[in-house]
């Protein structure tokens, strides 16, 4: 039988292999990038009350109003955006469908797309479906940073999309001001729209704040801002993304939207519309507790002799082995990780289509005290 090629020929994804690892071995999970954490309890009676006293039957294609409008208040309030609810935002099943969607509604088949990696493993495969033709800026550490001369090689006359995760996953980078405008000025340029995954914007550390792509000069008519109520609520699982475009680009997203799910369960939409609109104080405050257990966890690898990258933002810090002159790339580290010591990481490689940089592995943080603390126990006798 002759399957697609695209996902025929995919390997496993390193998050399943890692996670099934970790069972295997009764590891501490510092792999898969999900909190420990229940969410808000607020937030979630109110999808429980809705699931009862609400509204269980097909919602709008679009998104509930109240969360359409809820979306609308909140990006002016924390990123002074100013968005119409009826026409520039969507709300889908997750980013990860709004990522797809946007994907088959905006390339064809030829269109090139800039891709910056280490990147998500969903964009790869995604842009190649549509018929996209991957063009790849490497990035490194420390800093993860692009230059203009890197964005000369990939931009063309073909240039369609660019993807771009902001804050970036799995490096734990905010990109600053300056980057985000050198990039408007290749879009703007080369007549390309800019997809931009947005999803840890609220998982930001040490005051920064973040910028969408939707307010950088010249793109607002070229640019789908792209979030997730999973990552803001640490409710990972509950799959409620946001979608925000001008009208000429939100007619043709939702086409494609109303194809692949069609729409989101109502009660969740509730609960998220009310979430949104909870005071500076619940924002700031997981901010704060996601911060301290970076440094927690931060200060611990340190300790233990492990070089650490910078964590600007996102669940995720990461080590850089290249110093330690260990005789293993990241993969073979991480597999001895967990078979060793029992805790599972996950190599930074595997977020890379090519030239890959192979000495840096990446833990997720957003854990409870004692799971950090039983994790960097394990660790100790690493590196000895």
């Amino acid at each position: 039988m002759r399957m697609n090629p695209v996902f025929d020929g995919l390997p496993v994804t390193v998050f399943e292999v890692m996670s099934r690892l970790a069972r295997e071995h009764d590891a501490v999970n510092l792999g898969q990038g999900f909190p420990d954490d229940p969410g808000p309890e607020d937030v979630r009676r109110k999808a429980a009350d809705a699931v009862i006293n609400g509204w269980n039957q097909y919602p709008p294609m679009m998104g509930l109003p109240e969360l359409r409008a809820a979306i609308v208040t909140h990006y002016a309030h924390w990123q002074s955006l100013t968005l119409d609810a009826d026409s520039e935002v969507m709300v889908t099943s997750g980013a990860t469908e709004a990522l797809t969607g946007a994907m088959m509604a905006l390339i064809e088949p030829g269109d090139e797309v800039v891709l910056f990696q280490p990147m998500y493993d969903a964009y790869l495969p995604l842009v190649k479906r549509a018929g996209g033709v991957p063009k790849l800026v490497r990035l490194t550490p420390p800093h993860w940073r692009f230059n203009e001369a890197m964005l000369a090689e990939v931009f063309s006359e073909k240039t369609k999309v660019v993807l771009l995760n902001n804050p970036l996953n799995p490096a734990g980078n905010v990109m600053p001001r300056e980057d985000l405008e050198l990039l408007a000025r290749f879009c703007t340029k080369f007549d390309a729209i800019a997809v931009c995954d947005e999803v840890w914007e609220h998982v930001v550390f040490d005051g920064l704040r973040h910028i969408s792509m939707l307010a950088i000069d010249g793109m607002r008519e070229r640019c789908v801002k792209i979030g997730s109520a999973g990552k803001i609520f640490s409710l990972t699982g509950w799959k409620v993304g946001f979608v925000c475009a001008a009208p000429n680009l939100m007619r043709v997203l939702a086409k494609a939207h109303q194809f692949i799910t069609f729409t989101t369960p109502p009660n969740l939409q509730s609960a998220v519309a009310y979430g949104l609109g909870k005071d500076d104080g619940y924002f700031e405050g997981m901010r704060a507790d996601m911060q301290r257990s970076r440094d927690r966890f931060a200060a611990g690898l340190s300790s233990l002799g492990f070089p650490v990258l910078p964590s600007q933002g996102t669940y995720f810090i990461n080590v850089d082995l290249a110093p330690l002159g260990l005789n293993e790339d990241d993969e073979a580290f991480c597999r001895r990780l967990v078979a060793d010591h029992k805790v599972a990481a996950i190599p930074v490689s595997a977020f890379y289509a090519s030239d890959h940089v192979r000495s840096v592995v990446r833990f997720c943080f957003a854990k409870r005290d004692a799971t950090l603390d039983t994790a960097l126990e394990r660790l100790a006798n690493v590196l000895r």
